[in-house]
């Protein structure tokens, strides 16, 4: 599946009805892993209805599904010692806070942007306020609650809409709310930016007064310009005519003409040539001079004709469209191009997925991810309060499992070991691995050379902390093992468990107390006893013989892209212990390759997501080398969600038609796969089109010869 623009960036979201999960729904669509922090109620967003006839328990309202699709849920009581605890472990490796509470209410909790940025230095904290923070000034509402109807009539916006200076009308949509969403986002996205270069966050502020202000900024210069008080017009606009809403014989249309050009095409349509040459209409003044003529005139001609009729003869000659009902919208051609109606799964797989406005931002290399069902209260629980419980067990019996399954639990890898100098100031160096020495006392130990700029610290710090770097951490490794003098202030890192650095995404950490420092040549070992050790998900990042490597072997791939040979990809996806199969013309099947004008896993995933599937790329499976071709053929394994499409057909393990595969290679593959799948475990194949070597992740590793092979 092809990831999202904000993919790796984790958001906490704690907002509640439209300003805030509207935020945070922009940030989700464009893949970033966002976490709605919800009580036991849950966002009440989620009782506002409308409900559909299919969902009698009324679990998911429409207001809800639209805004937080593609969202994870965890609940927490926030006004519980454990639920504050938990939080501020979720804190110490996120990305970003949001909240649209009053004023006071984090401050109340010990939750606020302050104490939160002491465990996370590059936190950025959004804070959504009807009247603003008073961090950057108090205003005197600052106490006052507000909706998006007290933001449109206080920011400006109701003053200027409406038929008529007695008739002050409120905008459709919640632009107060959404608006001002959209403007958190973006400050997220700005703050996020800066954290990176400089390693540090901070707090936004945006105020809903504030936004829907913005919004009417041409109210402030006509004000200031012509000290006039700009009031309710209606459909017009004050300086261009014919500008508005005329009517049509089956509703309305509208037609904006700003430039001369326009209105001498608008006149020829209308076949009025003589009237569009008229000293008193000819240009932009003369026609606001004269808009109560000009506006009739065009409502005059257009009340005779369709929609349609209009759409006719307008269409793409002036600014011009017909004012659309949702239904018209449903049917537009335009809406359906751009897939701007789109579906998000509903929970239960046997009723309809649900509608929803899709987001209207478009990234040529980013493509926005498919939508995913929006969380049940709590539903991630599990998912992420695990990962985050150090080991907490009441006896010795399971401390000391526990510890040895963490020591166990990593292949050599790298490592940086960190400290705070007599300064408080983090400090660390790389090493390529460390060693488990005893489980009682639970002693490990690294090297560090006598030579090293921080070999002093460590000498004399009573305290340090080993963190077991991720595969997608490999930059962080080579910033540690250069000579860059601020390395922290370009890492990811928080304030972690005895106050010492922890870096974000590492996969695991173990805080010791100096045990016993012995000298050994030119190196220092450093003997620590585990006082502290947390384990995460993920895959660790090894290093042999000058280079990085990986679990998952993609740098298999990476070295066979760069010797400029021929590359195809193919994946084996399995849904439901089915295996998903593609027809040739020959009534042969192939495992399914990433088409010839982008052979890659994006282009493999974009194939499978313009059929409707739903890819998920796990590792590499196989990579061979044709012999006679000089090509490679990287395979994939992977799941997809969806039916099967024209062309392709599910099997099930024991159906697949071997002997109709059309590729000796594929049909062996395959053999090995339907093993492998039984027995739960899966090796990964390198070689020749004819034979290679089959890498278990135990040790062993079997000889394999492909049948049918010339």
């Amino acid at each position: 599946m092809s990831e999202g623009i904000l993919t790796g960036v984790k958001v906490l979201d704690l907002t509640r009805m439209l300003s805030g999960p509207y935020c945070t729904m922009m940030l989700a669509d464009h893949g970033a892993e966002v976490i709605k922090i919800e009580s036991e109620l849950g966002d009440s967003s989620r009782a506002n209805g409308p409900y559909r006839d299919d969902d009698p328990e009324k679990d998911w309202a429409g207001y809800f599904v639209s805004l937080n699709r593609s969202k994870k849920s965890v609940q927490l009581d926030l006004k519980t010692k454990s639920g504050k605890d938990n939080f501020r472990k979720l804190v110490t490796q996120a990305d970003v806070v949001v909240e649209n509470f009053r004023p006071g209410v984090m401050e109340r909790l010990k939750l606020n942007y302050e104490e939160l940025k002491i465990l996370n230095p590059r936190l950025v904290y959004g804070a959504i306020r009807g009247f603003g923070d008073p961090r950057s000034g108090e205003s005197p509402y600052v106490k006052w609650p507000s909706y998006d109807v007290v933001a449109q009539a206080m920011g400006g916006i109701m003053g200027i809409t409406g038929a008529n200076p007695n008739s002050p009308t409120k905008v459709g949509p919640g632009v107060g709310d959404i608006f001002t969403g959209l403007m958190m986002s973006f400050g997220i996205i700005a703050a996020l930016r800066s954290a990176d270069a400089t390693g540090e966050g901070q707090f936004i502020d945006v105020s809903m007064y504030d936004a829907v202000l913005s919004l009417c900024e041409r109210a402030v210069y006509q004000h200031d310009y012509e000290g006039i008080i700009p009031g309710p017009e209606g459909n017009g606009h004050p300086l261009l005519a014919p500008f508005g809403i005329f009517p049509a014989l089956d509703g309305q249309v509208a037609i904006g003409i700003v430039d001369d050009i326009f209105w001498s095409h608008l006149s020829k349509c209308m076949g009025l040539d003589k009237t569009g040459e008229d000293i008193k209409y000819f240009t932009r003044a003369k026609r606001r001079a004269n808009s109560i003529i000009v506006n009739n005139l065009v409502a005059d001609w257009t009340k005779l004709k369709t929609k349609s009729e209009l759409t006719q003869i307008l269409g793409g000659k002036v600014p011009f469209g017909p004012v659309n009902t949702i239904k018209d919208i449903y049917d537009d051609p335009h809406v359906k191009i751009r897939k701007m109606i789109a579906s998000v799964p509903n929970s239960d797989p046997t009723k309809k997925d649900w509608r929803v406005a899709a987001n209207p931002i478009k990234f040529s290399l980013n493509p926005t991810p498919k939508y995913k069902t929006p969380p049940k209260i709590g539903e991630h629980d599990e998912d992420y309060l695990r990962k985050i419980k150090s080991d907490s067990a009441n006896s010795d019996f399971e401390k000391t499992k526990s510890l040895r399954n963490a020591f166990g639990n990593f292949a050599t890898g790298v490592t940086i070991v960190t400290t705070n100098d007599k300064n408080g100031f983090p400090r660390g160096f790389t090493a390529n691995s460390f060693t488990s020495v005893s489980l009682d006392p639970p002693l490990l130990l690294v090297c560090l050379a006598k030579t090293a700029f921080s070999a002093t610290t460590f000498k004399k710090s009573e305290l340090f902390a080993i963190n077991i770097l991720s595969e997608n951490q490999r930059e962080l490794s080579g910033l540690f093992a250069s000579q860059e003098k601020d390395k922290f202030k370009l890492a990811k890192w928080s304030v972690g468990p005895k106050s010492l650095p922890i870096f974000r995404e590492s996969i695991a950490h173990f805080i010791c107390e100096r045990h016993k420092l012995v000298d050994a040549g030119d190196h220092i070992i450093l003997i620590g006893k585990v006082q502290e050790h947390a384990v995460f998900d993920g895959t660790p990042l090894g290093y042999f013989k000058g280079n990085y490597f990986s679990v998952n072997h993609d740098q298999a791939l990476i070295e066979a892209a760069n010797t400029g040979e021929l590359v195809d990809i193919g994946g084996v996806f399995s849904k439901d212990s089915k295996i998903l199969l593609q027809e040739t013309n020959n009534q042969k099947y192939i495992i399914p390759r990433a088409p010839k004008e982008n052979k890659s896993k994006i282009g493999l995933c974009r194939l499978l997501e313009n059929l409707d599937l739903e890819p998920q790329l796990n590792f590499i499976y196989a990579i061979y080398r044709d012999t006679e071709t000089k090509s490679h053929t990287i395979f994939y394994n992977g799941t997809v969600n969806g039916k099967a499409p024209d062309g392709f057909k599910f099997f099930k393990l024991d159906d697949i038609p071997l002997k109709e595969m059309l590729l000796p290679a594929e049909r062996s593959m395959l053999e090995r796969y339907k093993r492998e799948f039984k027995h739960g475990t899966f090796g990964f194949y390198e070689g020749s089109e004819k034979s290679g070597t089959v890498r278990k992740i135990s040790p062993t590793e079997n000889k394999y010869e492909i049948k049918g092979a010339k």
